[in-house]
């Protein structure tokens, strides 16, 4: 499995950047994303930023990822869990609206 990581940039190097998350660096290609700038967070897949972050959504995503590891390594628990996906935690499960649309628009009332 693949996963797109938050990193903050660091410094700019052209169309390219150089980008850290938790204490690891990395040059990354910023080809999709031109306008950003020195202290934005970017969505990273494969050496290449693939849109901009908000510094909320880098902090719930590298959450998430933490609480993935924790996790896998058997050593959350379920407080721990609800911590890591606390955007999540206590609601239902929602469709994109272009697929609730579609749903809605699918579904036949009885």
């Amino acid at each position: 499995m693949c996963l797109g990581l938050p990193m903050r940039i660091e410094e700019l190097n052209g169309p390219s950047a150089l980008c850290s998350a938790d204490g690891h660096f990395e040059g990354v290609d910023l080809a999709l994303v031109p306008d950003a700038q020195v202290g934005d967070f970017v969505l990273v897949f494969q050496g290449a930023a693939r849109r901009a972050l908000d510094a909320q959504e880098a902090r719930l995503i590298a959450e998430a990822l933490a609480g993935v590891a924790a996790i896998m390594a058997g050593e959350a628990d379920a407080a721990a869990v609800d911590r890591a996906f606390a955007d999540l935690a206590g609601r239902e499960p929602q469709l994109p609206p272009h697929l609730a649309a579609a749903y809605a628009a699918g579904r036949k009332e009885a």
